[in-house]
């Protein structure tokens, strides 16, 4: 099911965050406290459905409560065609689980984490392994970050 930042300020307990791609989606967890996001893996099962599948058993595995997933908005705020594609990869996820699934702007989190790359050396082939987890875990962190200023 569908959720809000303050629905999911609700909950408590640890939360899976997603940068969904169609060949490779980062994931990420958060500490059961939800102060720091920590990047968990690449994983490249296939097809969206075995992604969805993926991402459901991961977040069992982890205890997670509830999943973020990054929603590619344009920079005028406009959602395209990527965006309906994450939306149809969250309604299968949805089948999957019965989590409640937060859709975050993900606007500038592949910059921030080619920049990090940039700024650490990480070229090649180590770069294709982690920009992905590292993306998942920005957008998890924002959502932390959101999650936090929802307290106060």
């Amino acid at each position: 099911m569908r959720t809000t930042i303050q629905q999911l300020a609700q909950t408590r307990g640890r939360i899976l965050g997603v940068d969904f791609g169609d060949v490779r989606t980062g994931l990420a967890v958060s500490d059961p406290a939800r102060f720091l996001a920590s990047g968990l893996q690449t994983v490249t099962p296939g097809s969206m459905t075995k992604t969805a599948i993926c991402v459901a058993e991961t977040a069992k595995e982890q205890d997670a409560v509830a999943i973020v997933v990054g929603l590619p908005v344009n920079m005028n705020g406009t959602e395209g065609p990527r965006a309906e594609h994450i939306r149809l990869f969250v309604d299968m996820l949805e089948e999957k689980t019965e989590l409640p699934i937060l859709l975050l702007d993900e606007r500038m989190t592949t910059m921030a984490a080619s920049r990090f790359l940039n700024e650490t050396n990480t070229r090649g082939a180590k770069r294709k392994q982690v920009i992905d987890t590292l993306s998942a875990q920005i957008i998890l962190q924002n959502a932390l970050d959101r999650l936090k200023n929802q307290a106060n």
